[in-house]
């Protein structure tokens, strides 16, 4: 899911790359939002039946961070609510998809659209409210200052202020587990508020649907990319927030692992391959 430079930029074979039920969304975000002609951060947020938090998390966002202008764009990944009309009417670009497919898949789009619109950095936010927009500059900031190519944010080393025990037991294995197989200190593996040089989104293999939080991390990671974390602030849901989609602790949590394990495996593959092509005869 490549993107040309935008003065070269020929909407329909780019088009071609994505899913088909993606197409139609993406040309009527296009159409509306031509390429190349974007902010050099591009904030995205995949939503679900988010209408009554949505318009907060995107009116919460500053229009600049770390000297950079910054745009909104927001996926709606098949809700039967008014999320995108919220979302317009806060000030976000907004490219409405009609079918759900997971928080991932809509990521994955929204990286391909920010892009394809010319944005240098990419950041991610969740649509429910859990994170602080005011941080984003903190995970953006190391980027700008050349100091990693991929960043997230931690509620251990910030401040978590929910109140579910096994989510906190399961962050403190599964950052012990990724920190393993990346061999990066990794102390919050599914902070949804992180930020990334475009670049890498489009140098790592996505096909997770749901759980890319792993997928994205560890391919960073096995891809040679600079990781970093910092402090940031994970909110309890509010009483306006919808429902977690993700559902209950022990299915998240085998979910989760499996993306894990096989992001590594697939990515470990592809490594050693490319250091030692079948063609290569080692005496």
């Amino acid at each position: 899911m490549s993107v040309v430079p935008h003065d070269t930029f020929d909407v329909e074979p780019q088009l071609a790359q994505l899913e088909v039920v993606e197409r139609d969304a993406a040309r009527a975000f296009l159409d509306a939002y031509p390429p190349g002609q974007g902010a050099p951060l591009a904030i995205v947020i995949p939503a679900y039946n988010e209408a009554p938090t949505v318009a907060q998390v995107v009116g919460e966002i500053p229009s600049e961070v770390a000297g950079l202008a910054v745009e909104v764009v927001v996926v709606v990944d098949g809700s039967a609510d008014a999320t995108a009309a919220e979302a317009a009417r806060a000030g976000a670009l907004v490219c409405d998809v009609p079918a759900n497919r997971g928080q991932g898949a809509a990521l994955k789009l929204g990286y391909w659209l920010a892009r394809a619109r010319g944005a240098k950095i990419i950041c991610t936010i969740d649509a429910d409210g859990q994170y602080e927009p005011s941080e984003i500059a903190a995970v953006v900031q190391p980027i700008v200052a050349g100091r990693a190519d991929f960043v997230s944010g931690s509620r251990r080393l910030g401040s978590e202020l929910t109140t579910d025990a096994t989510r906190h037991l399961g962050v403190i294995v599964f950052g012990a587990i990724l920190t393993v197989l990346t061999r990066h200190r990794i102390t919050d593996p599914a902070c949804g508020l992180r930020a990334m040089r475009g670049e890498v989104t489009a140098a790592v293999t996505l096909e997770q649907p749901q759980y890319q939080a792993s997928e994205l991390q560890i391919s960073a990671a096995l891809n040679g990319f600079r990781l970093a974390e910092v402090a940031t602030t994970m909110r309890d849901r509010g009483e306006q927030a919808t429902r977690t989609k993700k559902g209950g602790n022990l299915g998240y949590g085998v979910r989760f692992a499996r993306a894990a394990l096989h992001t590594w495996r697939r990515d470990r593959n592809a490594a050693r391959k490319r250091d030692f092509p079948a063609n290569t005869h080692l005496s």
